[in-house]
Parts: structure tokens; sequence; C-alpha cells
């Protein structure tokens, strides 16, 4: 692996007596996509904050391009790119103002911002809305002009915090789509995310965080491997809970529920997958374990609430 240019050691902040985020380390190499993935209230958001210099840690460092958060957190920033987990569009300007405005945060010459505008524009598909204001878009429009805006200053690094929620399908491949381009063209991108599916199509490695902690670390197909049985059955229909006590259960390695549903994980889902045929009336799926398996394994099935 490359060598990192950011890198963050044993990250410790605290709100009154709660602490957030507890030791944690992890580091993004040149042209890596790393995902932080975890439930709500795991730290995910607080630990971008810091990365960007707008929490201070209580604990640990951060260092970036030779550089030291907060001590060097101008020259850092102007390194970085971010998209936000809201909107924070100008409503009061067009698309192309919007990416002037932004780009005179920087410091840029109006004449360099203007060169790059046409191209960011077309790179988010959006040349055609180059005069149209927020209001007038899309949520997905607003998400991709919000992806121009942080490349406005050529960052090496992306900080992208959930960039996809809220947008229908067709809207999250075509973001997909130019975050590929933007790796494949060699920024880094650290990026948080609720959609497991999300992560395995564009991260290089994950981050898995929970109350605060890292608990696992590594790339989608490794952290499966290690923490998974390479086959899940899903069951459901009549009868599906009462297989839970029956001998059919010990043809699995392990036994979930969740809802009307049960999933069975086992090494081997042939002779599983024979003793259910033969109970009528009931449903199932068979699949390879995914990261969505991995991820209510090691954080749980329970509903986590927002704040």
């Amino acid at each position: 692996m490359s060598t990192p240019f950011f890198e963050c050691n044993h990250l410790l902040k605290r709100y009154g007596d709660n602490t957030v985020v507890n030791d944690v380390s992890f580091s993004i190499a040149p042209g890596e996509c790393l995902g932080v993935i975890g439930p709500n209230g795991a730290g995910k958001t607080t630990t971008l904050r810091m990365c960007l210099g707008l929490a201070q840690p209580d604990g640990g460092s951060i260092n970036a391009f030779g550089l030291t958060m907060p001590d060097d957190a101008l020259a850092i920033k102007a390194r970085l790119g971010v998209v936000s987990q809201f909107d924070t569009l100008d409503p009061d300007f067009t698309c192309a103002e919007n990416l002037m405005v932004f780009g005179r945060y920087f410091g840029m010459k109006k004449a360099d911002i203007q060169a790059r505008i046409p191209q960011l524009l077309e790179f988010a598909a959006l040349s055609h809305k180059a005069n149209a204001k927020p209001g007038e878009l899309s949520g997905g429009m607003k998400r991709r002009l919000s992806l121009a805006r942080a490349l406005i200053n050529n960052p090496d690094l992306l900080l992208l915090d959930e960039p996809t929620t809220g947008l229908d399908p067709q809207a999250r491949h075509l973001m997909w789509e130019r975050l590929q381009q933007l790796l494949q063209q060699g920024k880094s991108i650290l990026l948080t995310t609720h959609f497991m599916d999300e992560a395995e199509r564009l991260c290089n490695r994950l981050l898995v965080l929970d109350h605060g902690k890292k608990i696992a670390e590594g790339t989608p197909r490794d952290l499966i491997a290690q923490h998974l049985e390479p086959d899940v059955v899903e069951v459901y229909g009549s009868g599906a809970l009462a297989l839970v006590d029956s001998p059919i259960a010990t043809l699995a390695q392990r036994v979930e529920t969740s809802g009307e549903t049960v999933f069975f994980y086992t090494q081997d889902a042939a002779q599983l997958l024979q003793a259910l045929s033969a109970h009528t009336g009931l449903r199932t799926l068979h699949r390879p374990a995914n990261l969505e398996d991995l991820f209510l394994k090691m954080t749980g099935r329970q509903i986590r609430e927002e704040g």
C-alpha cells in the first residue's frame, strides 16, 4: 500500500460525560476510498468533523499531507473537498454562481474558477442547469452539484458524509459512477454511509465503528470471510419462526430472526435447503453473505434512533 497521506491516531472526543469517539485510528492512501460504517451514534460524523478541524479532539492526532491538524488547519482544508450530509447550497445563486462563490472562498482567481465551472458542471451532468437555482433541481441534481462544488479547488481528498441519503436508485447509481471516476483519477475519498451496497461498491477498505470504538477494519471481502459463514438462507412465510426451535436449526451454524424472517447462516446450504423443501408454505432465499449481514452481526439488529 502507498504511504498514507492522511492519518488519524488514537482520536478521542468527549461531550460532557459522553465519549463519542474512543481511540479511533485509521489512514488513507492516495487513490483509496475508506468507508466508515456504523449505526446511528457510532461516532462517524464526529470523526469527520475532527478531520475537518470543525471539532477539536480531546486526544490523539491528525496528520495530513505532512501537516498537522488543527495547527495547519487552513493549509489542510485547502486540499480537502467536503460534501456534507445535508444540503448547504445557496438557494439565491444559480448552479454556476454557487461554484464561483465557493471558489472565491478558497482565494482562487475569478478567471481560474470560470475555467473550471464548465468542466465541473459537465462532470455533474448539470451543464443544462448552469443558470438554474438549487430550488429548481431534483435531489440527485443537488447532490451532484454539491459534489461539483467540493471539487472546485481540485482537492486531493474528499470527505463525504452519507452523500446519497434520500436519493432514488437511479440518482444513487449516477453518484456512484461519478465517485468511481474520481477514484480512477487518483483522488482519495473518506466516506460515511448507511448503504452497505454503496460501501461494497466504492470502498477499498472499511472501518466499522460502534459506540465510538473501532470494532473492525479491512477490505469488504476479507471482513465477510473473517466474520461470517459463506451462505445465508432467508426463510419467511407461515411457520417460519417455528423453525428456530426445530431440528432444522441444527443444520446451520447460526440462526437469527428479524420480524417474520429467519436467517440461517451456514457453511453449506445444500442439506438445509433440502430439509426446508419439505415445508410447504415457506419461501426461501439462498444467497452469499454480504456486508449487511456483517453490519448486523457486529452492531445488532436493534434500531438506533437519531440523537
